[in-house]
């Protein structure tokens, strides 16, 4: 289970990419969002991003029926956008189970492993080398 029916009739999930966490809730409702007090087009004024956001909407077939409401802290907007995204994702998944096949499908169900590599002493980067000099 990775996620819980709320009493008041949300449906909450926490979603993670990179360094980013972020706190979902879904209602029943007219399609609006709410990102840490602000508006999805204020929060994410790019359209790549609310691209990403509505892609567990659209595989479910379930765009404007739910307001979201996430807060979410860490990283920059890539991992935060990720990480709302698979919030949505197990929040859609906490209150209908048959919809996991259809999120599997699409790969929004799995969280990206990937962070950043660490940066190597004797190197000005993680993989990075210093210039080679024969003589």
């Amino acid at each position: 289970m990775v996620g819980k029916k709320l009493e008041d009739g949300r449906f909450h999930a926490v979603g993670r990419r990179k360094t980013s966490v972020a706190r979902v809730y879904l209602k029943r409702g007219k399609g609006e969002w709410q990102i840490n007090g602000r508006s999805l087009a204020d929060y994410f004024p790019r359209s790549a991003y609310q691209t990403v956001l509505e892609k567990p909407f659209q595989a479910t077939e379930t765009v404007g029926e739910y307001d979201v409401t996430a807060n979410v802290r860490g990283g920059g907007l890539t991992g935060q956008a990720g990480a709302i995204q698979l919030g949505i994702a197990r929040a859609l998944l906490v209150e209908d189970e048959d919809r996991r096949t259809t999120l599997r499908r699409e790969g929004l169900l799995t969280r990206d492993p990937r962070r950043v590599e660490r940066k190597k002493y004797g190197q000005p980067k993680a993989r990075k080398r210093f210039q080679f000099s024969k003589r």
